[in-house]
């Protein structure tokens, strides 16, 4: 029977863990411009006044570039080196950034530079997961999703998220690093249902999910990941032959059914390990491996250690 109570996206993120790394105000008069490495970070930004463009270097899947005017948002989902500038300032003034210099959420500033123009002012931060990897789904979004301030209007919660963004950044009041870090993940969350919900989702991943069948069938994944699923059964579920299921999951999702159940229950057992006492064998029964030993090979090879020395690891960050 399916279950059509499991939230797939928030599972997602509640698994991987989401760390807003960076957050901070830019005021930047005109002629102005920053260059932006790759990074292994999520990059955002959400556009208060002024105008700006934004062009992502490398190749890319979907669009490239975006004019930015107030009230934008845009999300980088893959850490794309990027270069935002002054429209009008033919490239003048470009500074180049690494991510280490950026504002931390702890200890938010303003930075301002540019020459005598006029002000452009923006938020910008980036989100890390806990595991270092994205999972299918969000591996499948674009290099560059871009949401205007009339499509941030029509998504209310998304507008209202944006300008207590804003307001925070500009005030800086007693605890607005905390708030402002919680607004962060608040807004990628919005942005993925903005994107999901909407006509031009037509990637693989969320393209899954608004598929009957095969979003019906990544519930069960995710709602009972210990079953001992197969491909015949996860079909007979959704009521489709065992052939045309899988292709179609392979098609929508980018990968054959259960390669994509493997990665997941590896995803949630890094979790368990970063978050639970319980021993690698419990951990191994709960992902759906009655064999710890089996469960250890898969783990290792999956993230390129054993389970007892990812857990030593993670505990050793988490201290320092």
């Amino acid at each position: 029977m399916v279950d059509d109570r499991t939230d797939v996206v928030a599972d997602i993120l509640d698994t991987l863990r989401l760390t807003t790394r960076i957050f901070g105000r830019f005021e930047l008069t005109a002629p102005w411009g920053l260059e932006l490495p790759e990074t292994d970070y999520l990059t955002f930004y959400v556009m208060d006044r002024g105008s700006a463009s934004l062009e992502l270097h490398g190749r890319a899947v979907g669009p490239t570039s975006a004019a930015l005017a107030p009230g934008d948002v845009v999300v980088l989902p893959h850490g794309s080196a990027h270069r935002i500038v002054d429209p009008s300032g033919g490239g003048q003034n470009v500074r180049h950034v690494t991510h280490a210099l950026c504002p931390r959420p702890e200890s938010p500033h303003v930075a301002r530079f540019g020459g005598e123009g006029p002000l452009t002012s923006f938020v910008t931060g980036a989100f890390h997961f806990s595991t270092g990897r994205q999972g299918a789904l969000l591996e499948s979004l674009p290099a560059l999703i871009h949401i205007p301030s009339a499509g941030a209007q029509s998504a209310t919660p998304l507008a209202t998220t944006v300008q207590l963004i804003l307001a925070e950044s500009a005030a800086g009041n007693l605890g607005a690093s905390i708030i402002s870090a919680r607004l962060a993940d608040i807004l990628f969350l919005q942005v993925l249902r903005t994107r999901a919900d909407g006509t031009q989702c037509q990637e693989h991943g969320f393209r899954a999910l608004a598929d009957p069948s095969i979003g019906a069938s990544l519930r069960l994944m995710h709602g009972q990941i210990a079953h001992d699923w197969t491909v015949e059964s996860l079909a007979h579920a959704v009521g489709m032959s065992r052939s045309a299921y899988s292709a179609r999951f392979t098609e929508t999702v980018g990968e054959p059914p259960l390669q994509y159940l493997s990665r997941w229950r590896m995803a949630k057992a890094a979790q368990y390990l970063r978050e639970r006492p319980d021993s690698v064998s419990a951990i191994a029964e709960r992902v759906g491996y009655q064999n710890a030993a089996a469960f250890m090979k898969a783990f290792t090879r999956t993230q390129g250690v054993s389970p007892a020395a990812y857990r030593k690891a993670q505990r050793a960050a988490a201290e320092a």
